[in-house]
């Protein structure tokens, strides 16, 4: 915006529109350049760092920071309403939309984790891990993001903290590429990691561009410790597995700080669920029930669930808990709670000797050690 000539004359000019991916597509749909609507929802707002999540508003201070007219942004709308019609020359002529929703938190919504103390976590290249804390932000002490879940029509708005994992499936990619331990993911993954009735104490920390929640440490860097003569490329993937499953408990740890509310019950989903070796990994080292949606498409389902409640459509109630919109799976730890937390005491010790390996560059945003226990860098 302040560099490329045609932008800046645009702006002057009031014919530059900007927004996320969501208003570029509605904004098409309903018409473009011929009244198209400009409108975007409060959880991709959410996302742009300009929109006061209090108000949910675009933010003056933020907008004057950063130079950016609030002329080209598009008007904040909530996840469940009717936007607009599909324009004339598009197969859904016609058809209402009613239903705007950011990734994670159309999977929350899917997941039917629409009360306070559910979270669900979605398994991809990286992990994305959501916690509903119900009308109340949850300023997080603990390397968490506060965020917004959702918005149905003229409900209050609904918040979540919020924990990524730069690496999980990536993970796996990395061991088939570069190390060429396997030739297929999905369908060889499990079974060689099944081969091996343990890690042998192999821990392998899969920090490829530094680790994120809860530690935000862009210093570390991945390694493989615990190595003996006995060790195999099986221990090695089942080690990058729970990989997986321990970075995950880290944010756990941290939300169950935060909220006080210990979870009962993990909701999953992702391409990375259909392993169910990794399923019961995460059971046994989080200590909890993990529930797999039988679904690939929970985002979708979210989404929909969230149209298909907005008013004027009103196909169903969203909180109605009469029926299971998507079949699951349970599965139950089988480990006991002093097993699960020796491991977990080792894996700390790996993450550990992660960090510092890359000398991390001073910023406003990264300065020295994170505290995860107070959610404060140290220098």
């Amino acid at each position: 915006m302040h560099f490329a000539p045609q932008v800046k004359k645009a702006i002057k000019a009031e014919t530059c529109l900007f927004g996320t991916v969501d208003t570029w597509i509605l904004w098409n749909l309903t018409g473009g350049a011929k009244g198209g609507k400009h409108y975007t929802d409060v959880t991709n707002a959410s996302r742009t760092f300009l929109m006061n999540i209090e108000l949910l508003t675009w933010d003056p201070l933020l907008l004057h920071t950063f130079k950016i007219p609030a002329n080209i942004l598009p008007e904040i709308k909530s996840s469940s309403e009717i936007y607009g019609r599909v324009a004339r020359g598009f197969p859904l002529e016609n058809v209402r939309i009613s239903s705007i929703l950011g990734n994670q938190q159309a999977s929350l919504v899917g997941q039917r984790c629409l009360k306070e103390g559910q979270a669900k976590n979605t398994y991809r290249s990286g992990c994305f891990l959501l916690y509903n804390t119900g009308i109340s932000k949850v300023q997080s002490t603990h390397g968490l993001v506060t965020t917004v879940a959702y918005k149905f029509g003229s409900k209050p708005a609904v918040y979540a903290l919020e924990g990524s994992v730069a690496v999980a499936g990536a993970a796996m990619k990395w061991l088939r590429d570069n190390m060429g331990f396997m030739g297929d993911i999905q369908k060889e993954t499990e079974s060689l990691a099944q081969e091996v009735f343990n890690t042998g104490d192999v821990y392998f920390v899969p920090a490829f561009k530094g680790l994120y929640a809860p530690y935000w440490r862009k210093d570390a860097r991945g390694i493989i410790c615990g190595l003996t003569a006995f060790s195999t490329k099986q221990h090695i993937i089942r080690a990058a597995l729970e990989a997986v499953c321990f970075q995950t408990r880290d944010i756990l740890e941290a939300m169950n700080k935060d909220c006080g509310i210990p979870l009962t019950k993990l909701h999953v989903d992702g391409k990375m669920t259909v392993n169910s070796l990794l399923m019961q990994l995460q059971a046994d080292i989080s200590g909890m029930p993990v529930v797999r949606a039988q679904s690939q498409d929970i985002t979708a389902l979210g989404t929909a669930m969230a149209a298909g409640a907005a008013e004027g459509i009103k196909a169903w109630e969203i909180y109605s808990e009469e029926r299971e919109l998507v079949p699951s799976d349970t599965f139950l730890p089988t480990s006991t709670e002093s097993e699960r937390d020796a491991r977990y005491t080792k894996w700390k010790m790996a993450v550990q000797r992660s960090l510092g390996w890359a000398l991390a560059k001073k910023s406003s945003v990264m300065t020295g050690k994170f505290n995860s226990y107070n959610g404060s860098f140290e220098t």
